[in-house]
């Protein structure tokens, strides 16, 4: 250990030990559970499910046409002439382009609206923490840790609030 370090130890120790940081008031907020339980997370979620439904229903639909051409082919592949043979397997390679070319975008569509969800909600969840932080008279609120104690865990405080209607829009 350096010199220098070692003549900083006391001196850290001496600082934690001053009133001042006996004072400091930690909290903790658990991102995750917000996004996963708020009551914004919910409707949130249940607005995306609604806002997609009829394009997942049509690539289920599709998904099924697929494999019954597929199963199609493979029953009868040997009882049909070559031409007609290459122009259902033509026929089954368009649909399954279109299908992956669907669901592709199927997918970055929800991908893209499921984050925009997300940001409105952790915007109106930082809005929550402030405003408890400055009621509580927090020094410091975290919302990533390797640990925490459960003693400085406000996550169920933000969640209640959320459903409160703080920090609404």
């Amino acid at each position: 250990m350096s010199t220098m370090l070692k003549s900083l130890i006391p001196l850290l120790i001496a600082l934690l030990a001053t009133p001042a940081f006996a004072e400091f008031k930690l909290g903790f907020v658990n991102g995750q559970r917000v996004v996963n339980e708020s009551p914004q997370a919910k409707k949130a979620k249940q607005k995306i499910e609604k806002e997609f439904e009829r394009r997942d229903q049509e690539l289920q639909q599709l998904s099924k046409r697929l494999q019954s051409m597929q199963e199609s082919m493979d029953k009868n592949g040997m009882t049909i002439s070559e031409g007609e043979r290459k122009s259902k397997e033509r026929e089954f390679g368009d649909l399954n382009r279109d299908f992956q070319r669907k669901q592709r975008e199927f997918k970055e569509d929800l991908n893209l609206r499921q984050n925009e969800e997300m940001a409105a909600i952790f915007e109106r969840a930082n809005k929550v923490i402030k405003q408890i932080a400055e009621a509580e008279k927090y020094d410091l609120i975290v919302q990533e840790a390797v640990y925490f104690s459960s003693r400085i865990d406000i996550t169920d405080k933000v969640i209640k609030a959320l459903g409160d209607g703080a920090g609404a829009k």
